[in-house]
């Protein structure tokens, strides 16, 4: 049996969606399964014991028509497969366009009720309520492939050559690390970056055996410097220089990541990493840190948290973010770490 999985992006979605192919492929260890795949994300699933191939494509292509002819090549190369399986976890336009003109045996997607994508599918999987978690929804689909779901896998298998490379590359060393995660894609998710160095120095003071690592692409690298350069000492900054299974296997070699909401927060609760987990606009109850919903900090006191915007509106900009106070973040990371803080860091 061959198998198609479209889940492009984001970092975050793909990490999330995994268990839907870790869950198949142990129910039928003979199945060939590929996935549509984002050149940005290839990395991340490139050698993974379960996919036999990925089909890869540029996402900034996909809607101009000057590159109609290369996503043309790419649709006869995924016809060429002839799936028995489409299934798409996207469940946008143009995803379900492309599962569409695969034409598997049987096109299975998700009801977004977002640009039409549930007209391209045989079989459509609605979300169970508002509040049903993006795992959970995914996971959602086996039950029309009769494919039974459980939790007996390894979500994200360790690399172990990538591991013993970070140690090269780094002088990790035997300290306990506290990885922080300080851009995000929407400028509102974005915790105050001179919070993060608040936090960096509450903790380092009281815990002498921490050291701090900025995780995050190019473009955190305004972000990254600010903590460093406060804290060169017991703080690096690696934005921008890690591939993503380096970053990878940063958080699993970390004992804690600080995070806004964004894709390496899914990478530590795949690794079930402890988090601090900052969020402001979104739902985390839909996209919050699977399994770990109590390590989510939000100040729901508001009126409009969430409010799912990507821009914010509030009398006061971000308030949702800036009203988690580096103290109240100093306390959640040392009860994580099993930490004791002197109490004027809580002040």
């Amino acid at each position: 049996m061959k198998i198609l999985i479209l889940k492009a992006s984001s970092l975050g979605d793909v990490v999330q969606a995994l268990p839907v192919l870790r869950l198949i492929k142990q129910h039928l260890p003979a199945s060939h399964i590929y996935w549509w795949l984002d050149t940005r994300f290839v990395q991340l699933l490139e050698g993974d014991p379960d996919i036999a191939g990925i089909i890869p494509f540029e996402r900034e292509k996909l809607g101009s028509v000057w590159h109609w002819p290369e996503m043309a090549r790419s649709v006869r190369q995924i016809r060429a497969h002839h799936f028995d399986w489409v299934v798409d976890l996207q469940s946008l336009f143009r995803s379900g366009v492309v599962a569409w003109l695969a034409n598997g045996g049987w096109t299975i997607g998700l009801d977004d009720a977002r640009e039409g994508a549930r007209g391209f599918y045989d079989v459509i999987v609605p979300r169970p309520s508002y509040h049903t978690h993006a795992v959970d929804w995914y996971l959602s689909v086996l039950s029309v492939l009769n494919v039974p779901a459980h939790w007996n896998f390894q979500w994200l298998p360790i690399r172990k050559s990538v591991a013993a490379g970070i140690r090269e590359k780094w002088p990790i060393g035997d300290s306990r690390w506290v990885a922080l995660q300080p851009g995000a894609r929407w400028e509102n998710k974005r915790w105050p970056v001179e919070y993060f160095v608040e936090v960096v120095k509450r903790l380092s003071t009281s815990d002498g055996s921490l050291r701090f690592v900025v995780l995050g692409s190019s473009a955190d690298a305004p972000l990254g410097r600010v903590p460093y350069e406060a804290e060169p000492a017991t703080c690096w900054d690696l934005t921008g220089t890690t591939s993503l299974p380096e970053m990878v296997e940063w958080v699993r070699a970390s004992h804690l990541l600080i995070t806004n909401d964004t894709g390496p927060m899914h990478v530590a609760a795949a690794l079930r990493k402890p988090v601090v987990a900052l969020f402001g606009p979104t739902e985390p109850r839909r996209t919050g840190p699977y399994g770990a919903l109590h390590q989510v900090l939000q100040q729901q006191s508001l009126p409009c948290v969430p409010c799912m915007s990507s821009t914010c509106h509030y009398e006061k900009p971000v308030e949702c973010l800036r009203g988690i106070t580096p103290a109240v973040v100093a306390r959640a990371a040392a009860t994580r770490l099993g930490s004791r803080l002197p109490e004027e860091s809580f002040a």
